[in-house]
């Protein structure tokens, strides 16, 4: 047995490790199995759908080669533990990249899948889920899935979004998107309260494909920092280089904390408006700012963290976001990443997606126990009267109510879950 922690530290519970590396071995591998276990690639979720405590962890990270690649029409076949980070590398220089990537890059093709993850995009083109045209599943009976939006597409929404619940993710196969090369147009722009952020998304969603705002959680206004982008053509000179720095110890308690947050924020605030208005950027920097300083969880300390992501329709969204604000500039607490954007009327791929048409904040919360589980019923309350969801793929203890509030097809989904498989999250909020 062995220590796993997922990316927000909060547990490293005892796990049996089993390293998928040979796609012929498989079967025999996790069919029939005593225990039952679940998929683990990077751990980069941050609770606890990508863990198994006192059980089995299949890790996906060797199953990490391309199968195919059709150059005429951008679609690729990999493995499920190819990383999003080399796709872009091998297929941006030859005019192609992923539709849609989170905020790291540091993400196993599987785990994008049963996470559905989602970008700056969504208004144009949807989540990861959209552009999975074929998913090959391994059932721990042994049967064999191959699913697609067309292809057995129950069996694809149940996977897509699914948690890893619905069998082992096997390979896929991706359509991307032509692009002419690494750079955006980005153009950043100050804004001083909710009102000025809702114009903004609202009137840059037609010209502008990425969108995102980083909000300061504690200035009580809601000021913050627009950022919208688009693929250009500008060539500016040589990639940058690799600069990535590393967060060296876990220091003795969270270097995120009321002396730290309220001037950072400040700081950070005025010398990005100070920067503000149009630039190039390369993708890297735009899509994946935070993959720059490599083990930054362990800033929050021993710990750990939690990070709340929730979304709310949108025609209550500016007030719930407006409430949530007041909660956390009231608790002392907060985050010095706080991200604010909206989704667009788009119909998720997936029966457990998270993405629906609303506007969805992210926060990061040092771990101060008691102190932070009250402030999380008191947005949960906000979230759960606004009609809203939490994330799963950020979530470590969201109650049982409020998920299957959130998620209507839950009772759907369950009708495609393997028995052979369980995670920390699924016995928390579905009971097994």
């Amino acid at each position: 047995m062995i220590p796993v922690s997922s990316w927000g530290r909060l547990s490293a519970d005892s796990h049996h490790l089993l390293a998928l590396n040979d796609p012929a071995k498989i079967p025999d591998l996790i069919c029939n199995g005593r225990h039952p276990a679940i998929a683990h690639g990077m751990g980069r979720s941050y609770g606890d759908v990508c863990l198994n405590p006192d059980g089995v962890l299949w890790l996906t990270t060797g199953l990490d080669h391309f199968i195919s690649f059709d150059s005429n029409t951008g679609r690729v076949a990999c493995e499920a533990g190819v990383l999003l980070r080399d796709i872009q590398q091998l297929f941006i220089p030859l005019g192609w990249i992923l539709p849609v990537t989170p905020g790291t890059q540091m993400v196993t093709v599987g785990g994008a899948i049963a996470n559905d993850v989602h970008g700056k995009n969504h208004h144009q083109s949807g989540s990861f889920g959209d552009h999975v045209q074929r998913i090959k599943l391994l059932r721990t009976d042994g049967e064999i899935i191959e699913c697609g939006p067309e292809d057995r597409p129950d069996w694809f929404s149940a996977t897509v979004g699914g948690l890893g619940l619905t069998g082992l993710i096997v390979e896929a196969e991706i359509q991307l998107r032509p692009v002419s090369g690494p750079w955006l147009d980005v153009d950043t722009l100050p804004y001083d309260n909710l009102d000025e952020f809702f114009h903004l998304a609202d009137s840059s969603e037609a010209d502008w494909e990425h969108t995102v705002s980083w909000i300061d959680c504690i200035s009580g206004s809601g000021r913050g920092m627009f950022m919208r982008g688009n693929p250009g053509d500008a060539r500016p000179g040589p990639e940058p280089k690799n600069s990535k720095r590393t967060m060296p110890f876990v220091p003795p308690v969270s270097l995120v904390n009321q002396l730290s947050l309220r001037p950072f924020n400040m700081a950070y605030y005025h010398l990005k408006k100070w920067q503000s208005g149009r630039s190039i950027a390369h993708y890297q920097s735009f899509f994946y700012p935070l993959d720059n300083l490599l083990e930054w969880n362990r800033m929050y300390g021993p710990k750990g963290f939690f990070q709340y992501q929730s979304v709310v329709p949108r025609d209550v969204g500016q007030a719930a976001i407006q409430e949530m604000l007041k909660e956390i500039a009231r608790s002392g607490d907060g985050s010095f990443l706080a991200v604010l954007k909206t989704f667009g009327d788009r119909q998720s791929a997936g029966m457990l997606s998270f993405p629906q048409q609303g506007v969805t904040l992210a926060l990061d919360f040092p771990n101060h126990g008691e102190r932070t589980h009250k402030l999380f019923e008191r947005l949960d309350a906000i979230v759960r009267e606004a009609a809203g969801r939490i994330y799963p793929a950020k979530d470590a203890r969201m109650p049982r109510d409020l998920f299957e509030a959130g998620y209507p097809r839950l009772h759907e989904f369950l009708k495609y879950r393997d028995p052979g498989i369980s995670s920390g999250l699924s016995r928390r909020l579905m009971g097994s």
